[in-house]
């Protein structure tokens, strides 16, 4: 399986733009697109599976492949700038994209343990097909690997291989990856825990449409089953002993997820403020005689908007310097932003809603769709209570300012 992935032909997609105008118009062409058709995902909880062949029209999904390979090479800041408008048109569109970005960046780096051909397959299928990837981690029994304990997911080594077999949660983009990359551990007398490439086509897989939830509904976030998945010996792709883990991520990949993740809710509130200026500047009550835009009080709300995007600006920009700089802050510190940016992004449609009242609470307009997703920005990892435990117990030991 291994040698005829790896030597499969890249046919490159369209390259990427790189000049920063060129982008910038492409990105906001598709904003617009993706948002026509955003309430319609949302409200069928439908994958929208047209939003990635544009994207792939664009050569956008390999933003982060290395030029080397056919790919855009993108920096986080690039990166970042991508997700963020595609979120502010679809955001479940930008947690996949985000995800295939992420596993990009993972395999790419020096210290990537991925066999080279195993690394070149994922990243040229990115190139040719705009194939996605993501990190299948949460269990039913385990919940999110970050807060500690084996997987359930085990693989049996045999003459073939190795035999694969779990339960996974919340595989966001399901309907649409081509590579998963499988937290799981190994049946040896001393376990080793990692991570398992799995081809998407393989024989042994199933999905339960489970997603059901209340923001990201397009996301295609559903349960996968395994079952006696056959898996050649290579694909076993990073297996550690479980205290190599324990050690917790690294840096540098820490940062460009949570920037990532911050620009994409950053963006579900700046389409709100778009609307809500919208809404302001054309609602005029009939007691008032003029629109609700001209009120001091309207004004002050607004302001507070504008100053909470102008710090979640400010911090991504700081995190995206360093990062892309070779300097990326501590664990620590990004978990502290994440908190931020994720409570600035929240703050910016509770203040919309506010402002809006009943209008921002229909379903003929996109801001009730705006406050359920921009609320999922809390469930990802590392979430709030683990970020203030921590900062909390750093400033017992004198370690924060």
């Amino acid at each position: 399986m291994s040698s005829s992935l790896a030597a499969t032909p890249a046919r490159n997609a369209p390259p990427a733009p790189t000049h920063p105008d060129e982008l910038g118009a492409a990105l906001a062409r598709l904003t617009q697109r993706f948002a026509a058709t955003a309430a319609d995902h949302d409200r069928e909880a439908s994958f929208p599976h047209a939003n990635f062949a544009e994207l792939q029209r664009h050569g956008l999904v390999a933003s982060v492949v290395p030029v080397a390979l056919g790919g855009g090479g993108a920096n986080l800041a690039t990166a970042r700038r991508i997700v963020g408008a595609v979120a502010r048109g679809e955001p479940a569109t930008a947690l996949v994209l985000t995800m295939t970005f992420l596993i990009h960046r993972s395999i790419t780096r020096a210290d990537s343990r991925w066999p080279a051909h195993l690394r070149e397959a994922v990243l040229r299928s990115a190139v040719a097909d705009g194939a996605l990837a993501n990190s299948l981690r949460v269990e039913p029994q385990l919940g999110s690997p970050a807060r500690g304990g084996l997987p359930g997911t085990v693989a049996r080594r045999t003459a073939d291989g190795w035999r694969l077999s779990g339960h996974k949660l919340y595989t966001t983009g399901i309907p649409a990856l081509r590579w998963l990359a499988v937290w799981g551990r190994t049946d040896e007398p001393q376990p080793r825990v990692g991570v398992f490439l799995v081809p998407r086509e393989a024989p042994g897989i199933r999905v339960i449409e489970s997603w059901d939830h209340l923001g990201l509904r397009a996301s295609g976030s559903h349960e996968v089953v395994f079952t006696d998945v056959l898996l050649p010996a290579d694909h076993a792709v990073d297996l550690r002993a479980p205290t190599e883990w324990a050690a917790g991520p690294d840096d540098d990949q820490y940062a460009w997820m949570i920037v990532l993740l911050g620009a994409l809710y950053d963006g579900v509130a700046r389409a709100a403020r778009g609307w809500l200026l919208d809404f302001l500047e054309q609602r005029a009550p009939g007691s008032l005689g003029a629109p609700l835009a001209t009120l001091p009080r309207v004004r002050e709300k607004v302001g507070e908007i504008e100053a909470l995007l102008w710090a979640n600006d400010a911090l991504l920009e700081q995190l995206v310097r360093a990062a892309d700089a070779g300097h990326p802050p501590r664990v620590a510190d990004s978990s502290l932003a994440k908190y931020s940016l994720t409570h600035n992004a929240i703050r910016v449609v509770d203040i919309a809603l506010e402002l809006s009242g009943n209008h921002g609470l229909a379903r003929r307009n996109p801001l009730e769709r705006h406050h359920r997703d921009v609320l999922c920005s809390r469930i990802h990892t590392p979430q709030n209570d683990s970020i203030l435990q921590q900062a909390g117990q750093r400033a017992f030991e004198g370690g924060l300012a």
